[in-house]
């Protein structure tokens, strides 16, 4: 078909409108710009477009244009394709009718519908495929000519292609979004799958769920509920919330137990009136729209993952909002049953520790502090017995030495348990002090200490810092002591100019031999004050007897004038 038919304003109309479909991407704006457009091209007083079903046998969609909302809504129903407007499904061929009422397919118009006569019908074809049709009616003067039939073929076919273009953005563009979705779902995994891997603890882990869960939905605020008993308990937020930390609620008589219990997700468009709490209460005061996710471990329903306000607008979450978030929050789950089960191990093992350290020093109280005054009190009451001022006078003599062991058995403990010298001196001066004890053993020990020293004017460590390595060392020598059989020991404690402390304790005793390094010998206290204090401890022990290692990062670090109240505490 030739445009020589038409005249120069509807061809540079044709081509102006061409440009402008081509560089549309948006199919609705396409949709009204052809309906415009045909308007102006033909003096139509009516257009419509109407889009084929996925079938292609009936119109699934009609779109019109210069029909007022009154008359729309007098007409009720829009039409499925019958009549004279089937003939183009059945037939996709340009249909022009001087009255459209006339046509033999015509079932004539419902009540409310405006007079229409003069009626003209072209399909819009895809790749080939019939798409949709576009209708015009009452033209302006008469009836539509070929000239005017030829233009809409023209329009038709510009449309076809700035749909299809559209169509291929549109479906692209949701693709792209959808790989952003998954690549942000998949960061935040790996995220919380490394805060795992590095033994963060469950604090950390649940600020890092609550920060990376808000950024995955574009939520204003994010909440971790995890369940404890009957009950979910408010442990983290992120985002605009206030603190509530600790609230507790019923799973019985909440929204969020509800959604525990069930195991399955719920989007909430009004917070006020569904979440049977008020926002406020949950520190988010100005929530609307809410969404709640489960999140399960291997069957069980550890808490919930609440989310608050969709995007700046504070909308409601979407479906995909809800898969991504059920997705991560099973991720979640993993990382927080992760991060429990290590602090459970954790807490067993200090306890462990700390119970160890009870016996140890009870055993200390006992055969030696205990013994030695249950063997005054005898020697003391057959004195009395006897009544001979001699015997008084070597009893009394062996008693002041019997308390003077005492008394120097009981300093040996205190000092054990918190030397004065760590709080007053400094950490050198207090494994001076503690080598130079450990030294009068049988055992030689020799030492390196490179360490600050406040007496001179040095910047001192942190105090857990000088806690951590003096324990390690003192725990260090009395394994030595107690198990090693060893002759010689070297203590080597160096504080580098790289912000690191490094502790080494060599002997040269039996060794552990076939019994395993990983238990016993006080080494769950000194691998909990390694991992607390951000440190790694290695033990190696063999026929040349055993070294033990440590690193400790020197983090914190205060004068010895600026040592507070609370660090003075500690002793």
């Amino acid at each position: 078909m030739t445009i020589v038919s038409l005249d120069q304003p509807q061809i540079r109309r044709l081509l102006d409108l061409g440009r402008r479909l081509v560089a549309t991407l948006d199919v609705e704006e396409v949709l009204d710009e052809i309906l415009e457009a045909a308007r102006e091209i033909t003096g139509a007083r009516y257009a419509a477009l109407g889009l084929l079903n996925e079938r292609r046998t009936e119109l699934g969609r009609f779109i019109t244009a210069g029909v007022d909302e009154g008359t729309r809504a007098a007409i009720g129903h829009l039409p499925r394709g019958r009549g004279v407007l089937g003939v183009l499904i059945d037939d996709p061929k340009p249909l022009r009718a001087a009255k459209v009422g006339g046509h033999p397919q015509s079932y004539g118009f419902p009540d409310g519908h405006p007079p229409m006569a003069s009626f003209l019908g072209v399909p819009i074809l895809i790749r080939g495929e019939p798409w949709g049709n576009l209708y015009l009616t009452e033209k302006e003067g008469g009836e539509f000519t070929p000239a005017d039939e030829e233009a809409v073929v023209i329009l038709a076919d510009w449309a076809a292609t700035a749909i299809a273009n559209a169509r291929l953005y549109e479906t692209s563009e949701h693709r792209r979004v959808e790989l952003e979705r998954a690549v942000r779902g998949l960061e935040a995994t790996r995220d919380v799958a490394t805060a795992i891997g590095s033994d963060t603890g469950l604090e950390r882990v649940l600020e890092l769920i609550v920060k990376r869960a808000r950024a995955l939905v574009n939520a204003n605020a994010v909440l971790i509920m995890l369940r404890e008993g009957d009950e979910l308990v408010l442990v983290a937020g992120a985002g605009h919330v206030l603190d509530a930390h600790g609230l507790r609620l019923p799973i019985d008589k909440s929204t969020s137990g509800q959604v525990l219990e069930r195991g399955r997700a719920e989007r909430i468009t009004d917070v006020t009136s569904r979440l049977r709490i008020s926002p406020a209460e949950l520190g988010v005061p100005d929530a609307h729209t809410a969404l709640l996710v489960p999140m399960g471990h291997r069957g069980d329903q550890l808490g919930i993952l609440a989310a608050f306000d969709h995007g700046h607008d504070h909308g409601a979450f979407s479906e995909d909002d809800e898969q991504l978030l059920l997705t991560f929050a099973a991720t979640a789950a993993n990382a927080v049953a992760m991060a429990q089960s290590v602090e459970s191990d954790r807490l067993r093992s200090a306890l462990a520790a700390a119970e160890a350290e009870r016996r140890r020093w009870a055993r200390e109280l006992h055969d030696e502090t205990l013994q030695g005054l249950g063997g005054l009190r005898v020697l003391l009451a057959s004195v009395l017995q006897r009544g001979s001022p001699e015997a008084h006078e070597a009893a009394m003599r062996q008693a002041i030495g019997e308390i003077e062991t005492a008394i120097a058995n009981l300093r040996a403990i205190i000092t054990d348990l918190r030397p004065a010298a760590l709080d007053d001196l400094g950490l050198r001066a207090a494994l001076s002090a503690l080598i130079d004890r450990r030294g009068r053993d049988d055992i030689r020990v020799v030492s390196e200490l490179t360490l600050p020293d406040p007496r001179a004017g040095d910047e001192r460590l942190g105090p857990e810092l000088e806690t951590a390595v003096y324990r390690l060392v003192q725990e260090a020598l009395t394994n030595v002591v107690k198990h090693a059989r060893a002759t010689n020991v070297r203590v080597t404690v160096i504080a580098t100019a790289d912000e690191e402390v490094t502790i080494e304790v060599r002997d040269d005793g039996v060794g552990f031999g076939v019994q395993s390094p990983t238990t016993g010998f006080g080494l769950a206290g000194m691998r909990e004050r390694v991992y607390l204090a951000g440190g790694t401890l290695e033990l190696a022990s063999g026929d040349d007897g055993t070294v033990l290692r440590a690193r400790l990062p020197a983090r914190a670090r205060v004068t010895s004038a600026s040592r507070s109240d609370s660090e003075q505490a500690v002793s």
